[in-house]
């Protein structure tokens, strides 16, 4: 992952913090961050709103490095935060990094 010097990363939560497949929610006022957690103990920050009608990721079902929005059930990759063919759009992305287990989040 590219690092830049200046950016400010803020510690959110320890990786066991988020669920297996699951996320967790980091509250901001521009709007709130959804981070998952792969079966892997992977981390993906988007932003908790579908590209489609704006469901709250977050309270979809992860599986693999995807999430299924609750509302429509669009996958969306967590990796780029593309919608998945035959769907088009893009969930914004969150850099994320996890160091000895502690998760953060460059907003």
């Amino acid at each position: 992952m590219n690092m830049k010097a200046n950016q400010p990363w803020v510690s959110i939560c320890q990786v066991t913090d988020i669920p297996k497949l699951g996320s967790r929610v980091v509250q901001r006022p521009a709007g709130n961050v959804a981070v998952f957690r792969s079966a892997a103990d992977v981390v993906f920050a988007l932003l908790d709103h579908c590209p489609h009608k704006g469901g709250p990721l977050s309270q979809g079902i992860v599986h693999g490095e995807s999430v299924t929005c609750p509302l429509h059930s669009w996958n969306i990759d967590l990796a780029t935060g593309e919608a998945r063919a035959p769907d088009e759009g893009c969930a914004r992305r969150f850099p994320v990094k996890v160091v000895e287990g502690e998760v953060f989040l460059s907003l």
